[in-house]
């Protein structure tokens, strides 16, 4: 059996970053890693981006292997000796397709639910807009930019590479048991926001822990174009 379990093209990647308290993260830690800081302060990103060309283990996925994913995610690392591998955790996982969310929680014992979503994606000579939907409690939610069409490297220590540049997966199957995954991409480009705009009913999506970030604008949003990505079927439990 081939070692990729799933391999697709993610784009338009859009994270909004919102400081939060570690305390209102303690209850997600998974067993094992510890919260990952930037300038001492712990952020949730809410994440909008295209799921494109999916396959699983090489076989494409016809009709349902282009989607839009909305997720919720913070930002952790796992200390073994001295290497320091640097993850996320999801609060939850958002697709427009019931088999899809089925198959990401059996396999990967995420948090899905299957919504439905939509998005726009406008290429201008001056500009490009990116618009992500999902629809919730009969009211349609969004994530939204309008970014320059240069794109630029990502600056050593900034707070995109921070954002980005984490590539393990980990997920709290219990209260003692956790696991890790790997993702696979090259360093993103990224495009410089211009505007933005977001509307989220962060209660029903994500619980009353959650609910607070409807009333506070993000501390940064930003965009990355995106790559191919791999993730492997390998996961590590401890």
């Amino acid at each position: 059996m081939t070692d990729t379990f799933l391999s697709a093209r993610w784009e338009n990647l859009i994270m909004a970053n919102y400081e939060v308290p570690p305390e209102v993260l303690a209850p997600y830690l998974p067993n094992g890693v510890e919260l990952d800081f930037y300038n001492n302060k712990t952020y949730v990103s809410l994440v909008g981006f295209m799921f494109k060309r999916t396959s699983l283990f090489h076989v494409p996925i016809p009709l349902l292997g282009t989607f839009e994913e909305i997720n919720l995610r913070f930002y952790v690392k796992r200390i073994e000796g001295n290497t320091v591998k640097r993850g996320v955790v999801f609060i939850n996982e958002t697709v427009p397709y019931k088999l899809v969310a089925w198959l990401a929680n059996k396999l990967y014992k995420e948090h899905y639910m299957a919504i439905p979503t939509k998005n726009l994606i406008e290429n201008t000579e001056a500009a490009k807009h990116i618009k992500y939907e999902w629809k919730i409690n009969k009211s349609w939610n969004h994530i939204a930019v309008t970014t320059s069409i240069k794109n630029e490297e990502m600056a050593l220590g900034s707070m995109e590479e921070f954002i980005f540049e984490h590539y393990y997966g980990y997920t709290k199957i219990n209260g003692q048991l956790s696991q890790e995954y790997k993702v696979n991409h090259p360093r993103w480009f990224v495009n410089k926001v211009i505007d933005y705009s977001i509307d989220c009913d962060f209660a029903a999506m994500y619980g009353n822990d959650f609910s607070f970030l409807g009333q506070l604008a993000p501390n940064s949003v930003i965009v990355a174009e995106g790559s191919p990505v791999t993730v492997k079927w390998k996961r590590t439990t401890f």
